[in-house]
């Protein structure tokens, strides 16, 4: 079979990243950064209500698969400071939020790399089919660092989990990256290397599916077999012929 259009998870499978959200240098930076805001808070106080504010959100969501909205985490820890942020330039305050979740991550990042031949492959690839991008993340941390590896042009859509509130296998998510291409299951390759997330999401929703065995992700789950395992990401050429050729 022929297909049309592949849609790839990101991190693990595309991007190498590692962070470190237990890094003291990240909340220091912050209260620090708050304070030239008018908004003095300890970093220790502000790590605890970070986490605090970031549970209750959580808590609140009835999805079966819940997601966090990182940006709704920091405007709901200034919304709890109404008299220092009366005090802000409007446009200052609106930006406010965005900016924090960006400064939290780029922060608590230690490393953030392409897998080898990922962009060689992609340029192959778009010339062939549409690409799509599906991640478990938020749009705040995922569009910055795929933008940083000269990545965000190939993909239209990019499906961030975190503006809808649910994450994968949620079978609405694979659906809006099958809209976005304007495609059926049947015609569209996954990539991913979570075993339940991605394959087991993905088989659901009766996509084939390429397992890259990273060193991120789940390598195992019941219920999920993928159609092809690779072990490095330049073995997906092979792996997409083997599969057109059923």
């Amino acid at each position: 079979m022929k297909f049309q259009g592949i849609i790839f998870d990101i991190n693990g499978t595309l991007i190498d990243i590692l962070t470190d959200e237990g890094m003291e240098e990240i909340y220091r930076g912050i209260s620090h950064f708050l304070t030239y805001q008018g908004i003095s808070i300890r970093r220790r106080e502000l790590r605890d209500e970070y986490y605090r504010i970031m549970d209750e959100q959580r808590r609140a969501n009835t999805e079966e698969y819940p997601e966090f909205d990182a940006v709704k985490v920091w405007r709901e820890f200034l919304d709890r400071r109404p008299a220092a942020c009366r005090a802000l330039p409007r446009e200052t305050l609106r930006l406010l939020p965005h900016v924090l979740a960006e400064m939290y991550r780029g922060i608590s990042r230690i490393r953030l790399d392409l897998y080898p031949e990922v962009r060689n492959i992609l340029d192959e690839l778009m010339l062939r089919y549409k690409l799509a991008a599906l991640s478990d993340a938020q749009s705040a941390w995922a569009v910055p660092e795929m933008r940083a590896v000269g990545i965000d042009g190939y993909f239209n859509p990019i499906v961030v989990s975190g503006d809808y509130g649910y994450r994968k296998p949620d079978k609405r998510i694979f659906q809006m990256a099958l809209d976005g291409l304007g495609l059926e299951a049947q015609d569209v390759l996954f990539v991913g290397n979570d075993m339940y997330r991605d394959v087991y999401g993905a088989r659901q929703m009766g996509l084939k599916t390429i397992f890259f065995s990273s060193n991120q992700g789940r390598k195992a789950s019941a219920g999920a077999e993928p159609d092809y395992i690779i072990y490095q990401f330049a073995e997906l050429r092979q792996a997409i012929a083997f599969l057109e050729a059923q």
